[in-house]
């Protein structure tokens, strides 16, 4: 029983310890971000133009399939085109993973600057905060456009 007594002492002293150096949490908001920072902007645009890329192929290749006279020369199209398309899809989502990592992971490497700046525990996503915390997301707005 004594043994139980001073265990749950020292766990008490811990825990007020703990808190003691807590430094807290902060929080982004991850599509503010986004809206500003140019390098987010740019990669976003790069990926719309590959997607119009491929819309505008779809769109010319229904042109040449309508002029096609007969079912065999429609069905060799279709395939051909069906493979063309299945290229260009993957290499177009294959592009937008990527650049949506760097994008990431940019933000990240910044976030993580901040949190260190203003020691702080760790760093969330607003979804993720119910009630308190610090807003950082100014903070990192400002770290990703110093540093270029």
């Amino acid at each position: 029983m004594k043994g139980i007594k001073l265990g749950l002492a020292i766990l008490g002293i811990f825990a007020v310890i703990g808190t003691a150096n807590a430094a807290g949490v902060g929080y982004i908001d991850y599509a503010k971000i986004i809206d500003n920072y140019d390098y987010a902007k740019q990669v976003t645009k790069e990926i719309d133009a590959k997607g119009l890329e491929m819309q505008q192929f779809l769109v010319d290749k229904e042109k040449e399939y309508k002029s096609l006279d007969t079912p065999l020369k429609k069905q060799t199209f279709e395939e051909r085109i069906s493979q063309e398309f299945k290229q260009k899809e993957t290499a177009y989502l294959t592009l937008k993973e990527k650049r949506e990592q760097e994008v990431y992971n940019k933000i990240k490497d910044a976030a993580k600057a901040v949190m260190i700046e203003q020691k702080l525990d760790a760093i969330m996503d607003v979804r993720g905060v119910f009630v308190g915390g610090v807003d950082v997301t100014n903070s990192v707005i400002t770290k990703l456009k110093t540093s270029k």
